[in-house]
C-alpha cells in the first residue's frame, strides 16, 4: 500500500513527461518527476524508520512477528506516508491518533520532546499498544528559530502492561493495565524518569517493556535524522509542497475509483463466537459522490468482556477492507482514507466507550474485513474472497517453576499462529497466513529460546479448507508443553470455533477451530485456564472458507492436495467424488 501516488488522467497538465514542446509543461513534468523521487525517498525513510524498531525491540511480537507501524505526518498531523512493514490496523488507527497529539500540545513543543500514550480511545486500541510521537523541527536559516514541520509516530504491541494480563477477562479497562495519558516521554531531551518509575513498579517484565519504550523512540529519531539529511538534499524548508502532492493526487484516485462503482447499497452479516454469547456483525455499504460509506448499524451491543472494539480500531480495519478493494494501487495515507467514511451505532460492539474492557480488541476488529468484503461482493463480485480465519489465534502464557537452585522462576510470553484464509474467487486460500494483520508467524526455535516452552508439534492441519472450485486456505495443529518442572496458564482468545469460515458462491465452510489438551479434555476458547505440569496444550486452528462448486474443481487438483497431504483421501472422496469416477 506504499506504491508512487496514482495520477488522475483527467488531472494530468498539457504537455507532461515525454512532451517535446519546450512549453510549461516540460517544466511541470520535470516537478512531478523530482517529487515522484522525493515520494520514493519518503518510503525508504519510513521503512528504515520501521526496521530500526525490528532490530531493536526487546518483545518477539514485534522483533519476530512485526506487531507494529511506522510512519511519517506532517506539521497538522496528517499521515504523509506509512511504512510497509506493521499491520493496518496500528498504522490506521496510528492515523487518527496523531491528531489527538497534535490538538493537545500543537504550539507547546519544543526540539527534543517526545510524546506517548497507550489510551485506546486515543491511540490504537487496547492498552498494550504504545504509540510515541517525534515532533520535528527545522531552521529555514541558521539566523532562524526553528519550526515545526513533521512529526515521526509509531506503535509496538509490549508484552505486558500490568493489570490482568494480555486476555480477554477482564470487566473494565482499568483491569486489564495501566494507561498512560498523552504526555511526554522526554521532554527537551531529558527522560521523564517518573513514568519509567510508574513502568518498573506496575510491569512484570520491566526489562522488556521499558526497552521497547526506548525503541519506539530510536526508530523515530532515525526517521527524523533521515528525513533532515533527504530535505538537505532536495533543498527542502519544510513537507507542504511535497505532502500537498501527495495528498492531492492520491485523495482524487481514490475518489475515482469510488465513482466508478455501481450504484446502490449492499449489506452482509456474520455471526462469529463473541465471549458470553454469539456476536452478530453488519454492516451497509453505500457509494455516493465520490464517498464510501460503510455503517455497522444492527451489530450486537457490547460484551462484558474485553473483546469490545474502540472505534478508532474499527474504523482502521474496516478502511483497510474498502481500500484492499477498491483502491489498493494508492499509497495509504490521510488523504486516500479520507473518502472512506465508517460509522457505528455508540454504545455497540465495535463502537465501545470508556471504561468498556478492549484489550482482545483484535479478535473481532480482525474479522471485520471479512463483513466489509462480504457487502463489497455486490461491487467487486469476481474480486472478493471466501471468509477467512481472520482473528489471529494470539498466546498469552505464564509459565511458573522451580529451578536448579530452588529458586523460583517466572516467564511471561506472547506468541502469535494464524489459519487459513478464504478461498479467493481464481486461486485457493493462503495457509497459516495472517489476513488482514500481516503479522509474521514465530518460529518454533525462536520461542523455544525465550523461555521455559517446548513446541512438540507445528503442522498444517489436513482437511481444513473449505471445498470448492477453489480450496480454502489450511489451518495448523499447534501442541506446546513447558520444561520439566513447570506449569503454565494461558489467556485464551480466539474464535472461529462455534461459527467457521463460510464459503461464497456453493463453496464449502472451513474447518472450525478446536482448543484442548492431549488427553482429550476440551478447553474454552476465551478465558485464563491452567495447564497441568506434564500435560500439552493442542490448538486446531480454523481453515477457510472455499470459492465455487466442489464439483468444479478439476480432478487434478484434487488429487494434488491428497498427496501433498492437504486433505485426506476419505475427505477428498466425500467433498470431491467427481474427481475419483
Amino acid at each position: 500500500m506504499t506504491t508512487p501516488p496514482a495520477r488522475s488522467t483527467s488531472a494530468a497538465p498539457k504537455g507532461g513527461a515525454g512532451s517535446s514542446s519546450g512549453q510549461p509543461g516540460d517544466a511541470a513534468a520535470t516537478i512531478r518527476v523530482r517529487e515522484q523521487i522525493m515520494w520514493n525517498r519518503l518510503i525508504a525513510v519510513v521503512e528504515e524508520q520501521a526496521v530500526t524498531l525490528v532490530r531493536t525491540a526487546f518483545c518477539t511480537s514485534v522483533r519476530e512477528a512485526g506487531d507494529l507501524s511506522a510512519g511519517v505526518f506532517d506539521a497538522h498531523g496528517r499521515m504523509i506516508a506509512q511504512a510497509v512493514t506493521g499491520t493496518p490496523g496500528h498504522v490506521n488507527s496510528m492515523a487518527e491518533s496523531v491528531g489527538h497529539f497534535v490538538r493537545k500540545f500543537g504550539g507547546k513543543l519544543a526540539p527534543g520532546d517526545v510524546l506517548v500514550t497507550n489510551d485506546p480511545w486515543m491511540g490504537t486500541g487496547h492498552l498494550h499498544d504504545i504509540t510515541m510521537v517525534t515532533p520535528v523541527f527545522r531552521a529555514q536559516a541558521t539566523d532562524q528559530a526553528p519550526r515545526l514541520i513533521a512529526y515521526f509516530a509509531s506503535t509496538a504491541h509490549v508484552v505486558d502492561i500490568g493489570g490482568r494480563g494480555f486476555g480477554p477477562d477482564a470487566t473494565e479497562v482499568y483491569e486489564e493495565g495501566l494507561c498512560i495519558p498523552l504526555m511526554k516521554f522526554y521532554k527537551a531531551g531529558e527522560l521523564n524518569e517518573d513514568l519509567i518509575e510508574i513502568l518498573r513498579t506496575n510491569v512484570r517484565e520491566q526489562d522488556q517493556v521499558i526497552g521497547d519504550f526506548h525503541s519506539l523512540v530510536a526508530c523515530n529519531d532515525t526517521g527524523r535524522r533521515r528525513l533532515e539529511a533527504m530535505m538537505d538534499e532536495f533543498g527542502l524548508a519544510d513537507l507542504q509542497e511535497l505532502a500537498g502532492f501527495i495528498f492531492d493526487h492520491s485523495e482524487r484516485a481514490t475518489r475515482e475509483r469510488i465513482a466508478a462503482l455501481p450504484a446502490g447499497e449492499n449489506a452482509y452479516e456474520m455471526r462469529v463466537d463473541g465471549y458470553e454469547s454469539p456476536i452478530d456483525l453488519r454492516v451497509k455499504i453505500k457509494s455516493q459522490d465520490g464517498t464510501l460509506y460503510a455503517d455497522f448499524d444492527g451489530t450486537s451491543g457490547p460484551s462484558r468482556y474485553g473483546i469490545n472494539v474502540p472505534l478508532t480500531y474499527t474504523k482502521a480495519y474496516a478502511c483497510y477492507a474498502l481500500k484492499c478493494a477498491i483502491a489498493p494501487s494508492i499509497p495509504n495515507n490521510w488523504a486516500s482514507l479520507r473518502p472512506f467514511e465508517i460509522s457505528a451505532p455508540e454504545g455497540c460492539i465495535l463502537n465501545a466507550p470508556r471504561p468498556s474492557p478492549v484489550a482482545v480488541r483484535h479478535v473481532l476488529g480482525h474479522l471485520l474485513p471479512d463483513v466489509v468484503l462480504g457487502a463489497l461482493q455486490g461491487y467487486k463480485p469476481d474480486l472478493i474472497p471466501a471468509e477467512g480465519a481472520s482473528a489471529l489465534w494470539n498466546l498469552q502464557m505464564k509459565f511458573q517453576g522451580t529451578r536448579a537452585d530452588n529458586g523460583q522462576s517466572r516467564h511471561e510470553m506472547l506468541i502469535f499462529n494464524t489459519g487459513g484464509t478464504g478461498a479467493r474467487p481464481a486461486s485457493d486460500g493462503l495457509s497459516a497466513t495472517a489476513f488482514p494483520s500481516g503479522v509474521h508467524s514465530m518460529s518454533a526455535e525462536v520461542t523455544e529460546s525465550i523461555g521455559p516452552i517446548v513446541i512438540w508439534r507445528k503442522e498444517l492441519r489436513p482437511d481444513s479448507g473449505g471445498a470448492g472450485r477453489w480450496r480454502g486456505g489450511l489451518g495448523q495443529r499447534i501442541e506446546i508443553g513447558a520444561h520439566e518442572g513447570y506449569h503454565f496458564s494461558l489467556n485464551a482468545m480466539f474464535d472461529r470455533v462455534a461459527f467457521p469460515a463460510r464459503g461464497h458462491l456453493g463453496g464449502g465452510n472451513g474447518a472450525a477451530g478446536k482448543v484442548g489438551m492431549d488427553d482429550g479434555s476440551v478447553m474454552q476458547a476465551k478465558g485464563t485456564q491452567r495447564i497441568p505440569e506434564g500435560k500439552r496444550l493442542v490448538l486446531d486452528l480454523p481453515g477457510g472458507g472455499g470459492y465455487g462448486r466442489a464439483v468444479d474443481r478439476p480432478a487434478e487438483l484434487v488429487k494434488r492436495d491428497v498427496s501433498y497431504g492437504y486433505i485426506s483421501e476419505e475427505q477428498a472422496r466425500r467433498d470431491y467424488p467427481h474427481a475419483f469416477d
